[in-house]
C-alpha cells in the first residue's frame, strides 16, 4: 500500500424512516403440548442489520463511522448523533454547511476519540486484499456518498450502505463508482472476527466458496496498527 493520505471529500444523499421491528411468532401444536417460538426479522432489520442507518441528508460519513465503531471496535452505545456532534467539534462549521463532513473530520474526530484514522489508494488489483471494514466515497449517479466497504470476493463487493441498507454490488459497478480511496480506522480494541467481514451471502451456490474468516494479526499491520495493539 502507497503511504497514508487524508482527503477531503462531500457528503451526501437523503434517507430519513421510521424504524420498525419485526416481533416474534409463536407456533402452537407443533409438539403436542409446546408452544415454539420463532424469531422473525422483517425486510427492514434485515437489510439494516449491523449497520447504524443515517437519518439526515448529510450523515452518511458519521453513519458509517459510527457503523465501524459499534460492530467492529464494540462500542455498543455509539449511536450517529454521538458522532455528529463529536465530528461538529473538530470541523469547520462553515464548511460543514457548505460541503458536509469530509474525510479529514473523520480522521480528527477518530484522533479525539483515541482511534487513529488512516487513507490510502490503492488499484482495483489490491482490492480483495482489504481484510479489514472501511469507508469508501462511491458517486452514485451524482451523489458523493459515503459507505462502508465490509470485504470483495471475486466479482462481488460487500456494502454497507447508511442511506439504503446491505448490499452486494458488482465489482464493475463498484469500480465505475469508486475514488481508489479507502478509509480505515484503526487502534486497541478492534475485533479480528468482526460481523461486519461476515456479511450475508446471494443466495447462489458460489455462497459455498465464500468463507469467513478471521483477520490475521499480521495483516493488521498493514493498515497501521501497531504491534502493542495487535501482538
Amino acid at each position: 500500500m502507497r503511504q497514508p493520505l487524508i482527503l477531503l471529500a462531500m457528503l451526501g444523499m437523503v434517507t430519513v424512516t421510521s424504524q420498525v421491528q419485526a416481533a416474534p411468532i409463536q407456533f402452537s401444536g407443533v409438539v403436542p403440548g409446546t408452544v415454539v417460538t420463532k424469531g422473525v426479522q422483517s425486510i427492514r432489520e434485515r437489510r439494516f442489520e449491523h449497520l447504524i442507518e443515517q437519518e439526515t441528508d448529510f450523515s452518511c460519513g458519521a453513519a458509517s463511522l459510527a457503523t465501524i465503531l459499534k460492530y467492529a471496535y464494540g462500542w455498543t452505545d455509539i449511536t450517529e448523533e454521538t458522532v455528529l456532534a463529536g465530528l461538529m467539534e473538530v470541523a469547520d462549521r462553515e464548511r460543514v454547511r457548505e460541503l458536509g463532513f469530509s474525510l479529514l473530520d473523520l480522521n480528527n474526530y477518530a484522533q479525539s476519540i483515541g482511534l487513529r484514522g488512516r487513507g490510502y489508494e490503492i488499484g482495483p488489483e489490491s482490492l480483495e486484499e482489504i481484510s479489514i471494514p472501511v469507508i469508501v466515497l462511491l458517486n452514485l449517479d451524482g451523489y458523493e456518498h459515503f459507505v462502508v466497504m465490509k470485504k470483495a470476493r471475486g466479482d462481488r463487493v460487500y456494502i454497507g450502505d447508511p442511506a439504503l441498507g446491505n448490499k452486494v454490488m458488482d465489482r464493475e459497478e463498484f469500480l465505475d463508482s469508486w475514488n481508489n480511496i479507502i478509509f480505515a480506522v484503526v487502534g486497541d480494541g478492534f475485533d479480528t472476527s468482526t460481523v461486519l467481514l461476515d456479511p450475508a451471502q446471494p443466495l447462489t451456490a458460489r455462497r459455498m466458496t465464500d468463507v469467513f474468516s478471521p483477520v490475521p494479526e499480521q495483516q493488521l499491520l498493514d493498515f497501521g496498527f501497531k504491534h502493542s495493539e495487535v501482538f
